[in-house]
This record gives C-alpha cells, structure tokens and sequence, in this order.
C-alpha cells in the first residue's frame, strides 16, 4: 500500500468529515475521468466535442474536471456525442 493510500486511511478514521468529503469527491472525479476517456477513446478534442454539443470548450473542461452536479440528461448528450450510450447501475 503506498503512503497516501495509507494516509488517506488513517485520516479517514479520525476525521469523518474528511471522510465524507473524500469519498464523495472521489466518486465525481471519477466521473470526469471516465468522460474524459471515453472522449479520448472516441478521438475527439474537447472543442470538437463542444461543437457537437452546440457549448463551449470551457464546459467540456468543466465537467471533466469538476464532474459535481452533473445532470444524467447531460451525461447522456455527451455519450450520444461520443457514439455511445449511457450505462448506470447501482450495486
């Protein structure tokens, strides 16, 4: 296990705020991280993406790396865009 993993665990033990907190931080950031693939993967540029949703590059930007509040309207716009198709499960 490497040292911020460690830290982060042992934080998370003594601090419950910082524990919520990350957690539900992680979980955005993972969001943006998997639109941000699936754009790559689909090899289109945040502008090009932006032209195919009708926005601006700074929106594109802004959801891949602040994915809080995200509607799933807009996460499925954006997978249409790319040639996919939105997938959520709860397990």
């Amino acid at each position: 296990m490497s040292d911020l993993k460690k830290y982060v665990q042992e934080r998370k033990k003594r601090d419950v705020i910082f524990a919520e907190g990350y957690d539900e931080g992680y979980e955005q950031f993972k969001i943006g991280v998997m639109l941000k693939q699936a754009r790559e993967s689909a090899g289109m540029t945040q502008e090009e993406l932006a032209r195919r949703l009708k926005t601006k590059k700074t929106a594109i930007s802004r959801i891949e790396n602040h994915a809080e509040d995200v509607k799933l309207s807009t996460l499925e716009k954006v997978a249409h865009a790319l040639g996919k198709r939105l997938e959520v499960k709860i397990a």
